[in-house]
This record gives structure tokens, sequence and C-alpha cells, in this order.
């Protein structure tokens, strides 16, 4: 067998993994959109480092953009064989692709207009929304816990990782040398305190595993509750200063959360008296498909739900989905909560509101979770006074913050717990991936010390026989 790294290799996103069996099958795990890479981004995203007509098989672990983005550019190219993934992941991302189609044709809509008066050639987006749709009839579903094969002697079980709904760690199964191997691929794995999901499911033992290492070199805050900062973050900023709070959330996930948490603390009679607009149409659908799968959730909010139908929505929230309404806002002057995509800021609608809001001092832009630094987000987190937009500059006067304890990553405590279903003898090779390169080489020294004898860092486009 050989493994292959073709993105999240000493990075956070792009997750593609190429596994080549002995008899030449090619079995890749993930199709993910690099993000947030400045000049890079473009270039990673339009060579693969492989012929997708060569791929047989492809499985999902979940509907991020990072990890599902590709696809259809993936398809153009050639491959023609099925997408494993679980019900939720397909209905995910179903509209997430489509999402980030849309998001493509308009800013390269954009890049254009400036290149046609420069008189330098046209762009091309990666893949349109009309390709984003022809993906549909390439899925296949597979529930948790179910071996399905999913080619001549190969078989995968999806086994639930908490990360976002239909989140899933991928087994696969094969024989090599006469005799059964395990090759188990994380995906992301969620937090073993989620507020919203069930915890990551433990795994039969694995021969070779590739494991997401996102935050591999630190421990979320324990003693701070989400609820209380979000509305600290709420009264300071408008309230105390009457200004806007600009809350950068991923679609899947990071949105629902926040929602949970202010309708908690509207339950508790302690949100103030502010408008929060979600301004994301994917976010609005992406509750939707979320709220249909409650067998998903943890034994908590199920309780909840069975005296608050809808722990996702509260009296002050009010949906923002046409272009025109969400331009509006950047007119309205009172003080408000705006929730817009994308988390790291590099796309979507809180794009354009951070470029409106970023040089007022009243108000705040408000970071859930990890971003890249080269990205938007990342560039704000690191401190800088004055950051580009669209080809505009624009001095930072705005507080940036971040809320840490809001992150989907497990930290190295939730991985290492994840491993513990393990014995590390049994093991033969161990693969950091979906990481920052300084923190995978502490998380390795981590997992050494744990018993782990062979603990790898692929670089991008590494070959690895195993």
């Amino acid at each position: 067998m050989k493994i292959s790294f073709h993105g999240a290799a000493r990075t956070v996103t792009g997750s593609k993994h190429l596994v080549e069996l002995s008899d030449g099958k090619k079995i890749l795990l993930d199709c993910g959109l690099f993000q947030g890479l400045g000049k890079d981004t473009d270039r990673f995203n339009r060579h693969f480092g492989f012929d997708p007509k060569t791929v047989d098989v492809l499985l999902l672990s979940h509907a991020h953009i990072d990890h599902c983005g590709l696809i259809p550019r993936l398809i153009t190219e050639g491959f023609r064989g099925k997408i494993w993934c679980t019900p939720a992941t397909r209905a995910l991302a179903s509209v997430l692709l489509e999402d980030s189609a849309k998001i493509q044709e308009d800013e390269i809509r954009y890049v254009n207009k400036r290149r046609r008066a420069q008189g330098l050639p046209l762009l091309q987006p990666l893949y349109t929304v009309q390709e984003a749709g022809a993906c549909a009839i390439f899925f296949e579903e597979v529930d948790y816990n179910q071996w399905a094969a999913v080619l001549p002697g190969v078989q995968v079980q999806f086994t639930d990782t908490g990360h976002i709904i239909g989140s899933a760690a991928v087994h696969v199964r094969y024989q090599e040398g006469g005799q059964n191997r395990q090759l188990s691929f994380s995906g992301d794995v969620g937090r073993y305190g989620d507020a919203i999901l069930r915890p990551p499911a433990s795994f039969s033992q694995a021969d070779l595993i590739i494991l997401e290492s996102t935050y591999g070199s630190s421990l979320h805050p324990l003693h701070v509750t989400t609820p209380d900062l979000l509305l600290q973050h709420i009264e300071e900023t408008c309230l105390q200063r009457k200004g806007k709070l600009v809350i950068a959330a991923f679609s899947v996930g990071r949105t629902q959360e926040l929602l949970y948490f202010l309708n908690q603390l509207e339950v508790e009679n302690r949100l103030p008296a502010v408008p929060v607009y979600l301004d994301s149409p994917l976010s609005v659908e992406a509750t939707e498909i979320v709220k249909s799968f409650p067998a998903y959730f943890n034994k908590t909010i199920q309780r909840i739900m069975q005296s608050d139908a809808d722990p996702f929505g509260f009296p002050q929230l009010k949906y923002i989905r046409t272009v025109e309404q969400s331009k509006q806002l950047n007119f309205e002057n009172g003080p408000m909560v705006i929730i817009a995509a994308s988390g790291m800021a590099d796309a979507g609608r809180v794009k354009h509101h951070i470029s409106n809001t970023v040089e007022n001092s009243r108000n705040r832009i408000l970071f859930t979770g990890y971003c890249e630094p080269r990205s938007l987000g990342g560039r704000l987190l690191s401190g800088l006074k004055e950051v580009n937009i669209y080809g505009v500059a624009h001095e930072v006067h705005a507080s940036i913050e971040q809320i840490r304890s809001m992150s989907a990553h497990g930290d190295y405590d939730d991985l290492c717990q994840w491993l513990s279903s393990q014995d590390p003898n049994k093991v033969r090779e161990l693969f950091l991936v979906h990481g920052e390169y300084p923190v995978q080489q502490d998380f390795r020294d981590r997992l050494i010390k744990k018993g782990f004898d062979s603990v790898k860092i692929p670089e991008m486009h590494s070959v690895f026989g195993a």
C-alpha cells in the first residue's frame, strides 16, 4: 500500500489523502478546498497532484468545504467513482458545494472587472453552480457503524466524530499479503463536551491511522462558559459602545452553536434587547438540515427539545436572505449583532461586513474558531493595523476578539481520548495531518510518549509505503 498526502499536509485546509492498494485500486479520503493561504490558495486548488481519472472511490468524512469543496473539480477532471458518506453529510455537502460555487462565480466576476479594465486575461472559477449540482448522482449513503462494500475486497465504516452533523471517522478494511488490515482516518475530531452533538465514538483496532492535529498542542478553556462570553461581547459592543458586533462563523456547526447559546441567554432572560441578524442564506438552510437529524444530538439538547421545540431560534433573531437586505445593514447605525460566514472571513458576506465596520472603533469583529494565519481572520487576529479587503486598504480601529472555547475541533486531550480505544503496539504507522507544523511536532512528541512508536508528519504531495 502507498499513501500520498495532497492537502492538509502541514497546513489546516484542503484535506486530501490518496490510498493506493496493492492491487492498484485508488481510494481518495476527502477532497477539500484550500482556504486562507493567500496567493498560493488558487494555485493549490487548481492542481491536485494526482490524476482524478485514476481514482476509483472517494470516502468523505464530512461536509465542511475544506474537506469536500473540490469534489466538483475532481469530477470535471474525470473522476467517475462513487462518493460514500453519511446521510447528513450528503445533505449538507449538496448545499455547501452550490454555495461555494456561487461565491467563486461572484468573486471571479469582481476580479475580472478589474482585470478587464487593466487589459489582463480573464479568470475562470474553479467550478460553476451547474458543475456543483452535477455532483449529486455520485453520492452514496451509509449510516454510522455499518460496514459497506465500496470496492471488491474493500469495506468502509463511518463512526461519529461529533465535529458537525454527519461528521465521521473513515475506517477502511482491505486485504494485504493475505491478511486483513484496517486504515482509520479521523476526519475532524470533535469535543467530548460538545453543546449539541454526541461525543466521538470509539473504533476497532487499526493498523494505520491518519489523524488530524489542529489543536494538537493546546487545551481549550475549561472554566469559561461560552454563553457568558457571548453576553460579555454583546454588552461591551452593543450596550456600552453602541456599536456593531460582527461574528464570523462557519455556516455548519459554529452558527448553530451560536444560535443555541443565544437562545439559552434569551430563555434565561439575559439576552440584551438588540437585534440579531443571521446574514447567510446558507446558514439558514444548513440550520434546517441540522434540525432534521435530531438523533445525532446529545442527551442534553434532546431533553431541552421536549420543552423548547426550536433550540436554535428566539424572538430577536432575524434572517437576512437577499443581497439587498445584507447591504442595508451597512446603513443601519444602531447597535446590532451580525452573524455571517465564513469563519476565517476569507469569503462570503462576513468579508463585506468587516470591510464596512473595521474602521470604526465602536465596532467589534469576533472570531469563533481557528483562522489560518494568512486568511483575513488570521491577519486581523495577528494585530495588523491595516488590512487589504477586495483590493482596498482599511485601517483597523474596531476591536478584534476571538472565542477559543467554541472550536469544533478537539484539543490534545480530546484527540488522545479518541485514540484511547487503540493498542499503540498494533498501530504500524500514525500520520498527522490537518495542522500547522510546529503544533504537529509538539503533538508527535506527546503521542510517542503514549506508546505510538512511528508518528510521521507528511509534507505536501509526499508518498509513504505502509
